[in-house]
């Protein structure tokens, strides 16, 4: 029974980890920004996924990859990791994290889309029916969330919530969601049997080199020495990083290579309903009726997989 649901049983404990990395990932960013937590995070997780293949296959770097898969994860990984992440961070600052994570919503769509244009791949009513359920269930929780919103520090002044949203950080937080949908159908694409973990190394290997590349642009290396000499960071991102580029991004793909990307996708999309509760106790974020609400219907699209 749990063998013919090991595809979304993976996407579920995704999901889970997400959840502890968000929040993880927030603390740091409060302490030395965004974009170092972007390249230390992949530094970390790279480690992370190097010492795992080490004791499991001998293999410290990633060996035994067809040049398909070479070329296709670094194209998640660019797609996935480099222009989704600095996409969706764009799209906070002008939009706020709430409508971004909204529209974020839409990534479940884009990957079953994406991947039903690569790979044919099709889903039939009842799937259809949960993704439906679990998208509009995460779109009221969201929407519910207004913790934010009546912050009234300088410092948060920008996650208001607006009537009017600025195109451009609409646009920008739909090219997060596109990267996240794509990249994880060009995964799927690119493993074509290789091992997941593996996998997720030459993603992330990509992404390290993309940020780089940023950084060095951006002018951004002092900071990244200062992030890296701030402890309470540190240890924030180590724990974001075991749970996410680690462990969420490895059963990310576990979770396409057993089951469809529209339904993996999906089920994955429940983290922003998943960290209202532990937001809640940690941040002190009112919880509404319409989260509460939300969770539910998230919750029970999310079971219509497994009926």
């Amino acid at each position: 029974m749990i063998e013919s649901y090991q595809g979304e049983l993976a996407a579920l404990l995704t999901a889970f980890f997400w959840t502890i990395t968000a929040l993880a990932f927030e603390s740091a960013s409060k302490k030395v920004g965004s974009l170092s937590v972007n390249l230390l995070r992949l530094l970390i997780g790279f480690m992370f996924l190097g010492l795992f293949g080490l004791f499991t296959s001998g293999n410290f770097f990633p060996v035994g990859a067809s040049a398909h898969n070479w070329i296709w994860l670094s194209l998640s990984g660019i797609i996935g990791f480099v222009l989704g992440d600095l996409f969706l961070f764009q799209s906070y600052v002008l939009i706020g994290a709430r409508i971004s994570m909204l529209v974020m919503a839409l990534a479940p769509p884009v990957a079953a889309v994406t991947a039903w244009l690569m790979m044919g791949e099709t889903m039939n009513t009842k799937s259809i029916l949960g993704m439906m359920l679990t998208i509009i269930g995460i779109s009221l929780a969201i929407l519910g969330r207004k913790g934010l919103e009546n912050d009234g520090s300088v410092s948060n002044s920008r996650f208001r919530y607006k009537f009017k949203y600025p195109l451009k950080g609409l646009l920008f937080a739909f090219g997060g969601a596109a990267g996240q949908g794509i990249g994880l159908v060009l995964s799927k694409y690119g493993m074509d049997g290789y091992d997941a973990f593996a996998s997720t190394q030459i993603r992330v290997l990509t992404g390290v080199v993309g940020f780089v590349l940023v950084i060095s642009v951006y002018g951004g290396w002092s900071r990244v020495r200062l992030a890296v000499q701030n402890l309470p960071a540190m240890k924030s991102l180590t724990i974001g990083s075991f749970f996410g580029p680690f462990l969420g991004v490895s059963f990310s793909l576990l979770a396409v290579k057993y089951t469809s990307s529209g339904i993996a996708s999906t089920i994955m999309a429940i983290t922003p309903v998943l960290i209202i509760a532990p937001a809640a106790i940690l941040f002190h974020e009112k919880v509404t009726t319409r989260e509460v609400i939300g969770a539910i219907l998230a919750v029970a699209g999310v079971s219509l997989f497994f009926l």
